[in-house]
């Protein structure tokens, strides 16, 4: 037997990594929704996922998209492996790995995107709530109301209209986070089962940046 070279992870896949898990953990369990710590935690998520997308593109062999792509064919191919009990060594994510890293990454940017349609673009001075932007339609239509005339009928619709669409909004948020926390928990025992079936130690790459290696049969 011969051991395979042990992988090493470098140090801004680690750092994107572990922001992103713990800047999600804040925002799911500690920070107040809608408030400004929310939001800005969401800003620092999201930029570390676009830096973590650049560097599928430009960083090292083992951290670009190309190591990795998905492909359903592949990660099928890999539970018939699994349930042979063969083993193969992938130099970067094995082929399940990839489609939860890629399904990871989309549910996130539909959480950031939506947060950002709701809160606007981060500026210098502390963002809004987004609870202030879920009321705006609601208090233009009632303030509308008031008025009376044509306009305000008119200017009413375009408050209903604007708060059905906070609303629409906030909803697909809310379930695109409850679906990130799901595949999170999945990826986290998809870890544990793999570490445990190969002997390879996955979760001490993404700490101290290289894994033991199992020896090949």
């Amino acid at each position: 037997m011969q051991n395979i070279q042990a992988r090493r992870w470098d140090p801004l896949v680690r750092l994107t990594h572990w922001g992103v898990a713990a800047g999600v953990l804040a925002n799911g369990a500690f920070t107040e929704e809608g408030s400004g710590l929310h939001l800005w935690v969401g800003y620092g998520v999201g930029a570390l996922l676009a830096l973590r997308l650049l560097w599928g593109f430009i960083g090292p062999a083992e951290a670009r998209f190309s190591a990795f792509p998905p492909s359903p064919g592949r990660a099928a191919a890999h539970l018939r492996e699994i349930a042979e009990g063969r083993r193969s060594h992938h130099r970067s994510h094995n082929p399940l790995g990839a489609l939860m890293v890629y399904a990871l990454w989309a549910t996130l940017a539909v959480v950031i995107a939506t947060g950002v349609a709701m809160a606007g673009p981060p500026t210098l001075s502390t963002p809004p709530a987004v609870a202030a932007s879920n009321e705006r339609g609601h208090e233009a239509a009632e303030a509308a109301e008031h008025e009376g005339g044509h306009e305000a009928h008119g200017s009413a619709r375009d408050g209903d209209a604007e708060h059905e669409e906070d609303e629409w909004m906030e909803e697909v948020h809310e379930a695109a986070a409850n679906l990130l926390f799901v595949l999170a928990a999945l990826h986290i025992l998809g870890v544990a089962f793999e570490t445990r079936r190969s002997g390879r130690q996955i979760l001490t790459a993404m700490i101290g940046g290289r894994r033991k290696a199992a020896p090949a049969e």
